[in-house]
C-alpha cells in the first residue's frame, strides 16, 4: 500500500512540475491585452487549453460586453481550472484594408538639422574641437544658431563661417529635451575659414515596401520599423518629407553575413506626405487613392499560427508577387516590433535575392486569407529568416495617424 502511494504521489509531482513549467513557458505567449472581433470568442493559440473567464463564467456563457469600443478583463485558467493570468479584451469591428507590397521611395527632411559626426580642426594652436567641447553630441539636433532657425547644411555651414570667431547660441534637442550650448568657432589654418567641428545632415532618402492602405482612415503606411541615420543609428526626427512611387531595377544579393538589398529608381509620382516616422514604419495620409486592390482582412495576433504563409513582394519592376514562407511567433506577443521570425523557402526568391534584402521591408505576409504581418528585418548570419511586425500594430498606429490628421484639419477649418 505505501508503495502504490508512494507512486501516485510521484506521478501527481511529476504532473504539477509538468502544469507549473507548461504555465511558465506559456506565459511569454500571453499578451497583456488582445482585441476582439465582434461577436467572436477569446481564442489564444497554445499547445494546452486555455479559456477565458468573465465575472466566473467562460465567454461562452455570455454575460461579457458585445458593443464595439467597449473593453473588459478576463481571467486566463489552464483547463478552465487553473489560473494563469488576466488580460484585456476590447471589442473591434473587422479590420480589413488594402494590401499593397509595391515599392516606394521615401524623402525625409529632418526636423532641424542632425549632427552625425564629430571632428577635430587643425588651427594654429593645434588641434581642437569647439562644438564637442561645448557639449555638442553626434545625435543632437541643431534648431537655431544665434536666434535663427536652420534646417539646411547650409544654413549652419554660412552662420559658422560668418561668424568671426564670436560666441555663438546653438540651441539643441537630445533626448526630446531642449538645451543650450555657447560654441566659439576657430579658424582652420587649411582653408583660412571658421569652423566648429561638426558633420550635420538636413535630409534622407531610401527605398522601401508599403505594406497596406487603409481606407477607414486615408493612411497608407511601409516599413514596419523607423527610418532611422545610417550615422547615428537613432530614429529620424522629421519636418517633413514625402513618399513616391518607385520601380525596382536590380538586386544585390544577400548571404550569410552579407544582407543584399534591391536596387531602385524613383519616379517621383507622389503618394502621400509623411505623417509619423516611429518605431512601426513610416506612415503618411494619401493625396488621392490610386490603388485598385481589394480588401483583406487583417488576422489578430492570436489568430496567426505558426505554419506555411505568403510574402508578398516585388523584387523587379513595380508589380508584387507572392511566395512561400513559414513563420514562427517570437513568444513576445506584447512587442510592439518583434513579433515573428519569418523563414523564406520559395527557391524563386530564394535565387533571385538570397531570401529577405534591404528594401523588401514592408512587405506584407498573408496566412489563410488574411494579413498577419510583415518584413521588418534580415537575420544577418542566415539571409532566408528575418523578423516580422503584426499588422494588428501597424494598423493601431494608421488609425491613430488618421484620427491626428483628422483633428488638425478641424481645428484650422475652425
Amino acid at each position: 500500500m505505501k508503495k502504490v502511494i508512494k507512486i501516485v504521489c510521484v506521478i501527481l509531482l511529476l504532473i504539477s512540475s509538468y502544469i507549473f513549467t507548461s504555465i511558465y513557458i506559456m506565459s511569454d505567449d500571453i499578451s497583456d491585452s488582445y482585441k476582439l472581433n465582434f461577436g467572436d470568442e477569446l481564442k489564444i493559440d497554445s499547445f494546452m487549453p486555455i479559456t477565458a473567464v468573465y465575472n466566473g463564467a467562460k465567454e461562452s456563457q455570455g454575460g461579457t460586453p458585445r458593443q464595439i469600443g467597449e473593453s473588459y478583463e478576463v481571467d486566463l485558467k489552464l483547463f478552465g481550472i487553473i489560473p494563469i493570468s488576466k488580460t484585456k479584451v476590447q471589442i473591434v469591428d473587422d479590420m480589413y484594408v488594402k494590401v499593397l507590397g509595391e515599392p516606394f521611395g521615401m524623402k525625409l527632411y529632418t526636423d532641424g538639422v542632425l549632427v552625425i559626426d564629430s571632428v577635430d580642426i587643425d588651427t594654429k594652436n593645434g588641434k581642437k574641437n569647439p562644438a564637442k567641447s561645448a557639449g555638442i553630441k553626434v545625435g543632437d539636433y541643431i534648431k537655431t544658431v544665434n536666434g535663427k532657425t536652420v534646417s539646411t547644411n547650409e544654413d549652419v555651414l554660412e552662420l559658422v563661417t560668418e561668424s568671426g570667431g564670436k560666441i555663438m547660441k546653438f540651441e539643441i534637442v537630445r533626448d526630446g529635451k531642449k538645451i543650450i550650448r555657447n560654441v566659439t568657432p576657430v579658424l582652420d589654418k587649411e582653408n583660412d575659414v571658421y569652423r566648429i567641428g561638426i558633420w550635420v545632415r538636413d535630409s534622407s532618402a531610401g527605398i522601401g515596401t508599403l505594406t497596406f492602405y487603409s481606407p477607414s482612415s486615408g493612411v497608407v503606411c511601409g516599413l514596419g520599423h523607423g527610418i532611422c541615420d545610417g550615422d547615428t543609428n537613432s530614429l529620424l526626427k522629421i519636418d517633413n518629407g514625402e513618399l513616391v512611387e518607385a520601380e525596382i531595377i536590380g538586386v544585390q544579393k544577400g548571404s550569410s553575413g552579407n544582407p543584399g538589398s534591391l536596387k531602385g529608381k524613383l519616379t517621383y509620382d507622389s503618394l502621400a506626405d509623411i505623417t509619423l516616422n516611429c518605431e512601426l514604419g513610416v506612415y503618411g495620409v494619401v493625396k488621392q487613392e490610386t490603388t485598385s486592390a481589394k480588401l483583406t482582412q487583417i488576422a489578430l495576433k492570436q489568430e496567426v499560427k505558426n505554419g506555411d504563409a505568403q510574402i508578398l513582394c516585388t523584387v523587379n519592376g513595380s508589380t508584387p508577387k507572392l511566395y512561400s514562407c513559414k513563420i514562427k511567433k517570437t513568444g513576445n506577443s506584447d512587442s510592439k516590433t518583434q513579433n515573428l521570425i519569418v523563414t523564406v523557402t520559395d527557391k524563386e526568391l530564394i535565387n533571385a535575392t538570397g531570401g529577405i534584402v534591404q528594401g523588401m521591408s514592408g512587405s506584407p505576409i498573408l496566412q489563410n486569407g488574411k494579413l498577419v504581418g510583415a518584413l521588418t528585418h534580415v537575420l544577418v548570419d542566415d539571409a532566408t529568416k528575418g523578423y516580422g511586425i503584426y499588422a494588428e500594430n501597424m494598423l493601431g498606429t494608421a488609425q491613430s495617424v488618421g484620427e491626428s490628421y483628422s483633428s488638425s484639419r478641424l481645428k484650422q477649418a475652425s
